[in-house]
């Protein structure tokens, strides 16, 4: 039986051009969800707990620093990093045709997010990540505010959390 759908990426937004630049917010995982990234302290205080590194968060704090040296069309806007997985909220410019980067911007999220996961993995000696990482395409200002919202908030909410394990 033949289907009329398209097969391609689950999850990729109908009619955006995903060769376009533009902002996302990118959420990976470690393997197997394992909290090894970070420690959330002082969670139950009602104020504003803490997110603790831990030395592999540490190294991935180190290589998202020097993001922009590496990808000079990538601004890293927010992130946070929680103990099993990670958001990202950055903007891609189209770079000059033929300079260092031109690729297209989901190409390059994906290279980075490769990369991002290459060195944290031969830093610590071991593969911390998921295969995969979920991107969404913030799609205006109210979109973006809501996005930063959640990457700020997402310590405190830690244990209602879809990752909490």
């Amino acid at each position: 039986m033949k289907s009329d759908t398209k097969k391609g990426r689950p999850g990729r937004l109908p009619h955006w051009d995903y060769g376009s630049a533009g902002c996302y917010f990118l959420t990976f995982c470690t393997r197997e969800r394992r909290c090894i990234l970070s420690q959330i302290v002082g969670r139950d205080d009602p104020g504003a707990p803490s997110v603790v590194l831990t030395a592999y968060g540490r190294s991935l704090h180190s290589f998202l620093n020097t993001l922009s040296v590496a990808y000079p069309n990538v601004t890293l806007h927010h992130f946070v990093i929680m103990p099993n997985h990670v958001h990202l909220l950055l903007s891609i410019d189209t770079p000059e045709p033929g300079a260092p980067g031109s690729s297209r911007p989901t190409q390059q999220v994906s290279r980075m997010i490769a990369a991002l996961k290459r060195f944290t993995n031969q830093n610590a000696g071991t593969n911390l990540w998921q295969s995969t990482f979920h991107d969404h395409v913030i799609r205006n200002e109210a979109d973006y505010l809501r996005v930063w919202d959640y990457i700020d908030t997402n310590p405190l909410k830690w244990r209602e959390d879809c990752y909490y394990v």
